[in-house]
């Protein structure tokens, strides 16, 4: 699990990479909310790895200058592959959410549900891509491992 987790990982930071040079690219083009969006899944990413280790989180919507995205994703990676490789996947974790109420779950269930959001804006990310004429990145999971 912990390879494959580390796998998924490496997709999703390949894939942030890329994007990051797409707003550079195409910043005229496209809509801040897009941005926006893009801040909110790092910010979410981040989050997530300090409520396991305990560290001070950012905002759900802090918004991040394009110059600044590249250490935010570094940083944010290199603590997933950390949580990865040094904690036992069923251990169990307590956090409050945004809205301050407790929950526990499991540092797996939690790396999942990361992995789970950025999918789920990378597809809202891409649509809105199109919509501004930009021709969008495949991000598709299975085109990745082709590449491999």
């Amino acid at each position: 699990m912990k390879v494959f987790l580390n796998d998924i990982f490496e997709y999703h930071h390949f894939y942030n990479q890329k994007l990051i040079a797409e707003f550079g690219t195409h910043q005229e083009k496209i809509p801040q909310s897009t941005f926006n969006l893009f801040c909110h899944c790092l910010n979410a990413h981040q989050i997530w790895n300090a409520r396991i280790l305990a560290e001070e989180k950012l905002e759900v919507h802090q918004l991040h200058h394009l110059k600044d995205l590249p250490q935010l994703i570094e940083a944010t990676h290199a603590k997933t592959l950390q949580i990865i490789n040094e904690f036992d996947l069923a251990q169990l974790i307590t956090y409050q959410n945004s809205k301050g109420k407790d929950f526990s779950n499991s540092v797996r269930d939690i790396l999942f549900h990361i992995a789970n959001h950025y999918t789920h804006h990378k597809g809202q990310i891409i649509a809105d891509f199109r919509r501004n004429k930009i021709e969008p990145l495949v991000t598709d999971y299975i085109f990745y491992k082709r590449n491999d």
